[in-house]
């Protein structure tokens, strides 16, 4: 039976109506499944570890990089087998640089996270760039000796082993062959201005992502400070109790580091002329706990003696003295400050003595009227303790605040201008 001429226009809009929808419903589910294959990309992505906007001045927080490290939920650091295994970082572009979607997922990352693979080559980078790079000049893996201490490094079974004096072997697994350095650029930083490198030495017992990283927000304070910084904080022993400085122990160790390190940041950024000015800017070392040592022997004959040119120990001063106090008397341009509580309150005594020998003058506190002084002790009330002397010291976030009142002398711009409530205003 032939259908009337008025009915086939409708035969045809409804052909086209449902044409329409499924073409409508596939378009919309491929660009569900690109979403997601980026998606995937990005959360296991290996080196990134930051969007391009953090509105309340905090990181992210890391994806650990076997997705499987019990120790970023639960803290627990006795499991040392789950820490971190060793895992080279790439970027999120590289993990699909065999796969036939390539440039559709490396566009479609371009347009859902603007800057995520690349800054702007001027002016202010726009984006945070965190990552965790394998460093050849970091330090561990170590074979050798321990600067000034009867302990010893080797290769046994496979995997590096600390000896220590009297011969007890330390058999933890893989605490000493992680050569990752966390680099953060903020998204205010600008390579054509004066700037700082921020080298942060962690204590015992500690990873760079679940403690330097989320517990310490050190990379945060380095953005939220306001300071044109860039932060390079080294792996050292994993999650153990130890404070050997490893390869920056020795000579011409921190050297080698940070010349690598300038190399690292420049690709990190991806403006090649940026290299410059991450080879040349001055270098401030914040230590906590046992990240003494590192900083002692860095200075004392770590080869960048004209760089270094401020030091602040987080309730770190545990020992050499000798070095800090010739490092303070031989460097009158540099400012150091040492904030303590009871665990250090003596050694940081011994070593105020030792400056008042050197006819060295120094501080008690840290306020608007001798910001023309170079040398504090700080101590601190009963409420702070030393877990959390990172975060809450003199003040809360004191890596943010000692960068505010003296990186400007480092970097002769003079104080980091203030908001009204006394926080430095987060470009």
């Amino acid at each position: 039976m032939r259908r009337s001429q008025a009915e086939q226009p409708k035969r045809r809009t409804w052909h086209g109506v449902r044409a329409g929808v499924l073409i409508a419903a596939s378009t919309s589910l491929l660009t569900l499944v690109m979403f997601a294959a980026v998606a995937k990309v990005v959360s296991q992505d290996h080196g990134w570890l930051s969007a391009s906007d953090v509105p309340s001045a905090r990181v992210a927080q890391v994806h650990d990089l076997a997705g499987q490290n019990p120790l970023l939920n639960n803290g627990n650091a006795a499991d040392a087998d789950a820490v971190e295994p060793k895992t080279r970082v790439a970027s999120a572009h590289a993990a699909v640089m065999q796969s036939p979607w390539k440039k559709i997922a490396n566009e479609m990352t371009d347009a859902i996270l603007p800057g995520y693979r690349t800054g702007r080559a001027d002016g202010a980078l726009g984006v945070i760039k965190t990552k965790l790079v394998e460093f050849d000049s970091a330090p561990f893996p170590y074979d050798g000796p321990v600067t000034g201490r009867a302990t010893s490094y080797a290769a046994e079974d496979g995997e590096m082993r600390k000896r220590a004096a009297r011969g007890r072997l330390f058999r933890q697994k893989n605490a000493y062959d992680d050569r990752r350095v966390l680099l953060h650029i903020p998204k205010s930083f600008d390579a054509g201005r004066p700037a700082v490198m921020v080298v942060f030495f962690h204590g015992h017992r500690a990873t760079l992502t679940r403690d330097v990283l989320n517990r310490q927000q050190v990379a945060a304070q380095i953005s939220s400070s306001g300071v044109n910084a860039v932060l390079v904080a080294p792996q050292f022993a994993v999650a153990a109790s130890d404070s050997s400085p490893g390869n920056l122990g020795e000579p011409g160790g921190f050297k080698r580091f940070i010349d690598e390190a300038g190399k690292q940041l420049t690709r990190l950024h991806g403006n090649a002329a940026s290299g410059r000015a991450f080879n040349n800017m001055p270098v401030v070392i914040v230590a906590y706990s046992g990240g003494y040592l590192a900083s002692a022997w860095s200075l004392h004959h770590g080869g960048v003696k004209n760089r270094v040119r401020g030091l602040v120990l987080l309730d770190a001063l545990y020992g050499d003295l000798d070095k800090f106090a010739a490092w303070i008397a031989g460097n009158k341009q540099a400012f150091f400050v040492s904030a303590y509580t009871g665990s250090t309150r003596r050694r940081n005594g011994e070593l105020m003595k030792m400056l008042e020998e050197r006819d060295v003058a120094y501080v008690t506190e840290m306020t608007p009227r001798n910001r023309r002084d170079n040398v504090f002790f700080l101590a601190t009330g009963p409420d702070v303790n030393h877990t959390d002397f990172v975060t809450h010291a003199w003040a809360a976030n004191p890596i943010a605040d000692v960068l505010q009142r003296h990186a400007g002398r480092v970097m002769g711009t003079g104080p980091v201008a203030r908001t009204s409530t006394g926080a430095a205003a987060l470009r």
